[in-house]
């Protein structure tokens, strides 16, 4: 066989000079055959022997022995060591042009060499885009689409492996792609040709490769892409086969107009039957297909349009059925149930009716049953949906009524950042009554570990909303008892910092609880706001011309509040603020001039 092989090789060198058809054709017979025998070897040899170089001059379109010789190229190119040899051979011009030929089998193995040459190889890719080789197979694609017969469908199967393998996890190649217009072709191939297994699967993962990126979402829904998706999953029995078309729907499903097409092309129907087949299932792919399923549910509802289509009213089937997910024993069921209603109640009106209707004391019974050793994600969705549900005025009531607040606070001890930043969120929504903000806000284990929480350095959120609550607590009570267990526990200093915050909405806030503070219980709290450094920061804020005109408003506000403790009174006569004041005066807006002029009037009294 090795003899055999060497006799070949140079046999072919000499063959290649004269160019004489029927020895050059018996030469590449045997290396198609040794290859088969033992590619890998035989393709070391023939990398050895520099016979590469001399293909680069069989491959013209003239001679019989072309699709022959590309046939070779690409079986030697299916080993990883092979691909930049055939690069640097000058391989990849004459292939590129040999794609014009009209020869079916010269296009089929061409084809076939280029792809395989693609393969995982930077260097191949480069070569076949400097030669223009994907314009060329796109053009191919287009002309070829609609024909049937089993040779044009195994040649469109190449060139879509030839593109998948060309563009694939780069994005530069796949953005070429999309701006030659290969998408809408794509999708035209896969409606045309669903019955022909192969080519079907070879469409699915170039649309898997091209529809990660963001400017593929576009094209694809200008194109009628979910109704043939859905088409092609109703028809597939296999698991494999549907998770090869769900990996394609979920990076489409991210965009909303294509979210609302799937859901006209009946997505939806088909995701909820296939909940219902695999719910009862311990099969581990079914447990993964019930997961994807449920998932790719929840996504469909993050659009608003497909979100109303789906709740019809409240009255609809689907949002029905999701709803009887929540009390099930599934916790993916519960996860996706309760990451559903949180969907759903992005408006006021669904969120009324959704209250009205019992959805409320569902969502509690569900956290009940996680409240010890619970699932952290159920517990996250469920405090998620209810947060929702708390945003209209009117819902607020309602909630605190059915117990939302004595439900939520069996949380107070979770350590986990998600699960502590939803609580926070949900009990804020809710307080802005002043009576449920004064039981709250006396609650000392709530406050002590809202205290707690505003340290919480490594998450931002959960120390943002903390802050948010403690300063809510505040201005929605109006109470002198829950400022002092707020004192008690040592909550001053973590307004004083909030009201130094980037957000103006925070400082606005916590200036607002700080004047509140400093008007109803100033003797309580008045070391703790020496300490905080409340004076100078206060006036930081004023001299700042960046400081948004309520922020200037409200801290002047709070410097006459301040003026009734001694010690404070004496910071703020050594600062000079009547300087800082006086400048006020002449400000743009009119509140903030007003509000300088009475200032500067009570600091002069004062002084």
């Amino acid at each position: 066989m090795a003899d055999n092989l060497s006799d070949t090789l140079k046999k072919l060198k000499i063959t290649a000079v004269d160019r004489t058809d029927d020895s050059l054709e018996g030469c590449l017979d045997c290396l198609l055959q040794a290859l088969t025998q033992n590619n890998m070897e035989t393709s070391e040899k023939i990398q050895g022997s520099g016979i590469l170089q001399v293909f680069a001059s069989l491959l013209i379109p003239q001679s019989s022995c072309t699709a022959k010789v590309a046939n070779v190229i690409a079986e030697i190119a299916k080993n990883e060591f092979m691909r930049i040899p055939c690069v640097d051979a000058g391989l990849i011009s004459p292939l590129v042009q040999l794609l014009n030929s009209k020869d079916q089998e010269v296009l089929l193995q061409t084809g076939r060499a280029l792809g395989n040459i693609c393969y995982d190889s930077h260097e191949g890719r480069s070569a076949v885009d400097q030669a223009g080789g994907a314009q060329i197979v796109v053009d191919h694609l287009r002309s070829l689409c609609s024909k049937t017969d089993p040779a044009s469908e195994k040649l469109l199967t190449v060139f879509c492996g030839m593109l998948m393998n060309y563009s694939n996890e780069n994005d530069s190649l796949q953005a070429q792609l999309i701006n030659m217009g290969v998408i809408p072709t794509l999708v035209k191939l896969l409606g045309i040709h669903c019955q022909n297994a192969a080519l079907t699967e070879m469409c699915l993962v170039a649309f898997g490769n091209l529809a990660e990126l963001e400017s593929s979402k576009e094209q694809f829904a200008s194109t009628n892409i979910a109704e043939e998706l859905v088409k092609l999953f109703k028809k597939q029995i296999e698991h494999d086969k549907r998770e090869m078309v769900f990996e394609v729907l979920a990076p489409l499903a991210e965009n909303d107009a294509i979210k609302l097409q799937l859901v006209e092309s009946g997505l939806v129907e088909c995701l909820l039957e296939i909940v219902q087949q695999k719910v009862d299932s311990d099969k581990e792919e079914d447990i993964a297909e019930l997961k994807t399923a449920s998932d790719l549910m929840v996504l469909l509802l993050l659009g608003d349009e497909s979100m109303q289509k789906l709740f019809e009213g409240g009255k609809g089937n689907v949002f029905q059925r999701v709803l009887s997910w929540i009390p099930s024993n599934n916790h993916q069921l519960q996860l996706a149930g309760a990451l559903a209603i949180a969907n759903f109640a992005r408006n006021d009106g669904n969120c009324i009716h959704m209250v009205d209707n019992g959805i409320v004391e569902t969502l509690m019974d569900l956290l009940d049953r996680h409240v010890e050793d619970g699932n952290v994600t159920v517990q996250h969705a469920a405090l998620s949906a209810l947060r929702n549900l708390a945003i209209p005025v009117v819902n607020k009531a309602k909630m605190l009524s059915a117990g939302v607040t004595e439900a939520v606070l069996k949380f107070l001890k979770s350590e986990m950042p998600p699960v502590q930043f939803k609580l926070l969120g949900t009990l804020r929504m809710l307080i802005d009554a002043q009576e449920a903000a004064e039981q709250l806000g006396k609650n000392v284990k709530l406050v002590e570990r809202l205290v707690e929480w505003c340290e919480a350095k490594d998450h931002a959120g959960v120390m943002g909303e903390s802050n948010r609550l403690l300063s809510a607590l505040i201005r929605h009570s109006k109470s002198k008892d829950v400022i002092k267990t707020i004192v008690q526990s040592g909550g001053i200093k973590h307004l004083v910092t909030m009201a130094t915050s980037e957000h103006v909405i925070m400082q606005n806030e916590a200036l607002v609880a700080l004047a509140l503070i400093a008007a109803l219980e100033l003797g309580t709290a008045e070391k703790d706001l020496e300490s905080a450094q409340l004076v100078q920061i206060l006036h930081r804020l004023l001299a700042d011309e960046r400081s948004a005109p309520e922020i200037k408003y409200n801290s002047m506000v709070l410097i006459c509040a301040l003026m009734g403790s001694e010690s404070l009174h004496k910071e703020v006569q050594d600062l000079a603020f009547l300087d800082v004041v006086s400048k006020l005066r002449s400000h743009e807006n009119k509140s903030v001039a007003q509000q300088a002029s009475l200032t500067e009037q009570r600091l002069a009294v004062e002084s």
